[in-house]
C-alpha cells in the first residue's frame, strides 16, 4: 500500500497573540514554549512558531480558558518587526 500525500509541507508560522494583562513566566510551559512578553501598556505578547492552524486553534482555546481579553492575533512575516499595540483609534480586535 502506498501513502497518499497529505499536503504540502511546510514550515511553521510565526505568530503574536496580544492579550490585555500580564501573564507571569510560569506561564511558558502551558503555552508549549513560545515566548511571553510582558509590554509597558499592560498587555502581554504569546509570540513563537506555531505548526498549523489546528495548534494556532488549540492556543487560542488556552487563552480563553485564561478569561484575559484577546487584543490581537497576528501571523509575523520573516524579518517583520513586532506589531505596535493597537492605539485609541485601532484598538478593535484583529
Amino acid at each position: 500500500m502506498s501513502e497518499m500525500p497529505t499536503g504540502p509541507h511546510h514550515n511553521p508560522g510565526r505568530y503574536e497573540i496580544r492579550l490585555r494583562g500580564h501573564l507571569g513566566s510560569r506561564w511558558t510551559a502551558w503555552f508549549d514554549g513560545l515566548t511571553l512578553t510582558n509590554e509597558s501598556d499592560g498587555t502581554t505578547i504569546i509570540s513563537g512558531p506555531v505548526a498549523d492552524q489546528a495548534a494556532l486553534h488549540g492556543l487560542l482555546q488556552k487563552v480563553r480558558d485564561l478569561g484575559l481579553p484577546l487584543v490581537s492575533v497576528t501571523q509575523a512575516q520573516p524579518g517583520q518587526p513586532r506589531c505596535p499595540p493597537p492605539g485609541p483609534d485601532n484598538s478593535s480586535i484583529r
